[in-house]
């Protein structure tokens, strides 16, 4: 993530080189690779062609400070403004210009300045008349910002900085791709070429482990490399200054200069058209597979607390909260399950968070993609998949209103397979995210409650694939709110909508409004009222979830297909047949392992 150009300030000591000739010379000379007869006071601003300097990066004129003092002249780095320079907080050089004048060198003399000012990257002497250490001047000045020690490295305590070893610890966790806190020869060769675009001879593998060996007594474990092994070769390329290898890595794992996620590595530019959106595709969730795979060490298909805060430790927060078990499928424990998971990171409504999260995770490295948004299909608009009575989506989206009361959470958590008794109140989730079968595919629907608020529905609120109509029947002002909500906002619109009796283990009252519900659906061309309730021994039935994501995914049905028996019995069976081997598939894979 080398930028295409570079800046470089050149600044002087005393009045004699001060002087803007020499510096001027200076550039002037490396240019044109000949000393200047006439040396004007000032140049314009120059640009310092790739091809005469060893980085082979186009050059302009700030970013890294070169002090420059003649050293014919003791008074002119004596005199040199450090202390001012210091606080510009970017690199500085030392360079003694006219070196063709003195046959001795002023290392000696100006190491106690580089010791006292530890912004200072090193100290070149030079000469612009005949052409001595001009080229390596540059090279040094272009290095310290393309490969900055400030940021890594702390002279003082001769140790990396924090920001660098947080950054460098995460790279080692995303690279230990089967988790056992080591880096093993095929994942060092996979780091190796991802990094270098090269791979490490076994020979090369070797050496480099026995170098740990010989510092570190904890460095290599089962012939692999720990994370102490890892920070310090890191810290060894630093100090041996090889910091532009310590940079090649973080920035190839998407650093910026200051060691955070560059922001162009977290939001890659992903374009959506109107009225698309946007799923994981197949790539993705074999990633996402992976990650989990390589976090659920026990192989209890959940992630128990402990491995759900390992899989965080590559996050700079903790990206789920305390809602999250109330939003998707969990085990007996709590433990977020397998289902639950892909149900949680493949469904965001937000892309770029989805985006970001991939980046978190690694996947542009360990999929070898260019960026996240090759984990993203841009499904095609929603009125071409209404024409053409077909769809290539895999998730959906619907949305539950009802008054407070009618039982829209016991309904949402029934979908996550709850029954009253395992309901929570506690971190109240207002989503609910599972899988259902349609005809032997498996569809994503995200059910969320909708806040009961006639007056007001956003256009958020109001885009969605299906409508769940909730109302209480044990309630006799309950099934009116519905019936509003569908005449002014849906009556008219191409979405689905499906009325749901709910609590229907409680005796039925007469509703207050001027028809039935079931008259209401008859007029209005509607499946009839579906009854349910989560006041059950065992988990709820799942078969309106299915009748409902059907209706998702075919928004075209008709209402005599919503009334056969046939229609929905072989939705049914497809789901039940689907999801036994589903999970089938995944135990048997997991056995070898």
């Amino acid at each position: 993530m080398l930028k295409n150009s570079r800046l470089i300030r050149l600044v002087c000591g005393d009045k004699e080189s001060v002087n803007a000739l020499i510096f001027t010379s200076l550039i002037m000379t490396l240019v044109s690779e000949e000393f200047p007869a006439v040396v004007p006071y000032r140049a314009e601003e120059i640009t310092i062609p790739a091809d005469v300097t060893p980085e082979r990066v186009p050059t302009h004129i700030a970013n890294v400070i070169c002090i420059v003092y003649s050293v014919n002249n003791k008074k002119s780095y004596l005199c040199s403004p450090f202390t001012v320079c210091v606080c510009f907080r970017v690199p500085l050089i030392l360079v003694g210009n006219k070196s063709d004048l003195v046959e001795h060198s002023s290392m000696e003399t100006v190491l106690p300045i580089m010791n006292k000012y530890t912004e200072i990257e090193t100290c070149v002497e030079c000469s612009a008349k005949n052409l001595k250490n001009i080229s390596e001047l540059f090279y040094y000045a272009q290095k310290a910002v393309l490969h900055p020690t400030g940021p890594l490295y702390c002279p003082e305590k001769k140790e990396m900085r924090s920001a660098c070893v947080r950054a460098l610890t995460r790279i080692f966790k995303v690279s230990d791709l089967d988790n056992d806190g080591i880096l093993n020869d095929h994942e060092l060769t996979f780091f190796q070429r991802t990094c270098f675009n090269t791979p490490l001879a076994p020979q090369a593998l070797e050496d480099v482990k026995n170098v740990v060996r010989k510092n570190l007594t904890d460095g290599v474990r089962d012939n692999g490399l720990t994370l102490k092994g890892f920070l310090f070769l890191h810290t060894l390329f630093i100090q041996r200054g090889r910091h532009e290898t310590t940079w090649a890595v973080l920035r190839r794992f998407g650093y910026d200069d200051d060691l955070e996620l560059h922001q162009d590595y977290l939001f890659p530019l992903l374009k959506i058209p109107p009225d698309c959106t946007t799923e994981l595709n197949h790539n993705a969730y074999l990633f996402l597979q992976s990650v989990f795979d390589k976090h659920d060490k026990d192989r209890d298909c959940a992630l128990s607390p402990e491995e759900l805060m390992d899989l965080f430790d590559v996050f700079p927060y903790v990206p789920w909260g305390l809602d999250v078990n109330s939003t998707v499928c969990t085990n007996d424990q709590g433990w977020i399950t397998y289902q639950g998971y892909l149900s949680q990171l493949t469904t965001y409504l937000d892309v770029q968070r989805c985006l970001e999260y991939l980046g978190y995770l690694g996947y542009s490295i360990i999929a070898e993609q260019e960026s996240q948004a090759s984990a993203i299909t841009v499904t095609r608009d929603k009125k071409l998949d209404l024409k053409k009575k077909q769809t290539q989506r895999n998730v959906f989206r619907g949305h539950a209103f009802g008054i407070t009361g009618s039982g829209k959470t016991g309904f949402l958590q029934g979908f996550l397979g709850r029954n009253l008794v395992a309901i929570k109140e506690e971190h109240k989730s207002y989503y609910a995210i599972s899988t259902a079968h349609v005809y032997g595919q498996e569809k994503y629907l995200l059910l969320h409650e909708i806040f009961p608020d006639f007056d007001f529905l956003s256009e958020t609120e109001l885009s969605c694939d299906i409508v769940c109509l909730i109302y209480d029947v044990s309630n006799p002002c309950s099934f009116e709110y519905c019936a509003r909500i569908f005449k002014q906002y849906f009556m008219d619109s191409k979405t689905p909508c499906m009325l749901i009796a709910a609590k229907s283990d409680l005796p039925e009252t007469k509703q207050q409004y001027c028809m039935t519900p079931l008259e209401f659906c008859r007029k209005h061309k509607m499946p009839p009222p579906q009854s349910y309730t989560c006041n059950t021994a065992a988990a709820p039935s799942k078969d309106i979830f299915i009748k409902l994501t059907t209706m998702a995914v075919y928004p075209h049905i008709t209402h005599a297909d919503l009334k056969s028996s046939t229609f929905w019995l072989r939705a049914s069976v497809g789901a039940t047949v689907c999801a036994m081997l589903g999970f089938a598939m995944y135990r048997a894979l997991l056995r070898p392992r």
